[in-house]
């Protein structure tokens, strides 16, 4: 699938009902970062590890009933362990028990168009009546992707330490594949080996899902030669596109944007063709955002003074969150950028161009 347009490029069962396993944890995931983005949990917030949680079986961290595990703890364990027991932690916080939590992710899933999707836990245990397809997975990793890019690079971490322990990424597809940085592996004994990943080459990003695969190896061969297959077919016709006009069209305006620019020196200069952003944040509130926005400006003022903000409201189906962002920057500006703001503690993801953005409008007052 290609992550810009939602275009499937190549499917083979793709609506086939299957056993998710553990990427079921992406969905878990998806409204952690909803509950980030709105404030109503806090990346060092420290949970309360229940003697459910606790009790969840293999794999998982070994939390203890009555210890705490943080927000940002409990994710990283999520993506690189795959940990059980740190799913139930957040599933319990955000809806008070898991089977209600496993409601929200099932109507979750329906605002994002995985209609064949049923969720029953939040870590992907089995359970008979827990079913999806690789297309809905794909639908959920891509939303991922667009939704809560500030959160993304979590998906990137290889290892994660906790405690005394050092745990490694499942997703060895993260070292072995060029361009791969997330999302997530899955495995039970009935549902085999799975994975949705996400891989990045020049402008283009794909995502693939393999669900059943015989083994690990087997499973990260198959998705290589889809992912190579998808990457040359694309560039072969962005080669034919090119070779059919004189030079390319516009970029049209995305639809969702409200605009203003930070206060420019008198010798900042205009920058030619420069159609990446950058993204510091999503808020429950225009003003929040576009105050990060500023902040974000007045922190690196030698990269960003004089950019325009940029604040999109995406609606989330609670009401809208609104995207803080800085557009017009060239691609190593948002890079580097983004490093210096992370070095002061702010959020900061680069932004390639997308010219399917979507939202609607909002005004600056």
């Amino acid at each position: 699938m290609d992550a810009a347009s939602g275009e499937v490029i190549y499917a083979r069962r793709a609506n086939a009902s299957r056993i998710p396993a553990s990427l079921v944890k992406m969905m878990t995931l998806y409204l952690t970062f909803e509950a980030l983005a709105a404030g109503r949990l806090k990346p060092h917030q420290r949970l309360k590890v229940s003697r459910t949680a606790a009790g969840r079986s293999p794999t998982k961290l070994g939390l203890r009933p009555g210890r705490t595990i943080s927000v940002e703890d409990a994710i990283l364990a999520l993506v690189t362990k795959s940990a059980n027991d740190a799913a139930t932690v957040l599933a319990e916080a955000l809806a008070g028990n898991e089977p209600a939590f496993a409601r929200l992710m099932t109507s979750k899933g329906r605002k994002l168009t995985m209609k064949r999707s049923r969720f029953r836990n939040a870590s992907g245990l089995p359970n008979r009546r827990q079913r999806s397809t690789a297309r809905d997975m794909a639908l959920l990793a891509r939303a991922l992707l667009h939704d809560f890019p500030q959160y993304y690079h979590y998906f990137s971490k290889q290892t994660f330490k906790y405690g005394r322990k050092v745990y490694r990424n499942h997703n060895k597809l993260l070292a072995s594949y060029g361009g791969a940085d997330g999302i997530k592996t899955g495995y039970t004994r009935a549902s085999g080996f799975n994975v949705a990943v996400s891989a990045k080459r020049g402008q283009r990003r794909l995502i693939a899902v393999v669900i059943g695969g015989r083994t690990a190896r087997s499973r990260d061969r198959h998705v290589g030669r889809l992912l190579d297959d998808a990457f040359a077919k694309l560039r072969k016709r962005d080669r034919t596109a090119a070779a059919k006009r004189r030079g390319g069209p516009a970029l049209p305006v995305p639809r969702a944007t409200a605009q203003t620019r930070t206060r420019p020196d008198a010798t900042d200069r205009i920058v030619v063709a420069a159609n990446w952003a950058i993204q510091v944040g999503a808020f429950r509130r225009f003003a929040a955002a576009r105050r990060q926005a500023h902040r974000a400006a007045s922190a690196v003022p030698s990269l960003l003074r004089g950019r325009r903000v940029s604040i999109v409201a995406i609606d989330h189906g609670r009401g809208d969150f609104y995207r803080a962002r800085l557009t017009g920057v060239t691609e190593r500006v948002a890079r580097e950028a983004c490093a210096a703001l992370r070095r002061r503690d702010l959020e900061c993801v680069p932004v390639p161009p997308d010219p399917r953005a979507h939202g609607r409008s909002v005004r600056s007052r």
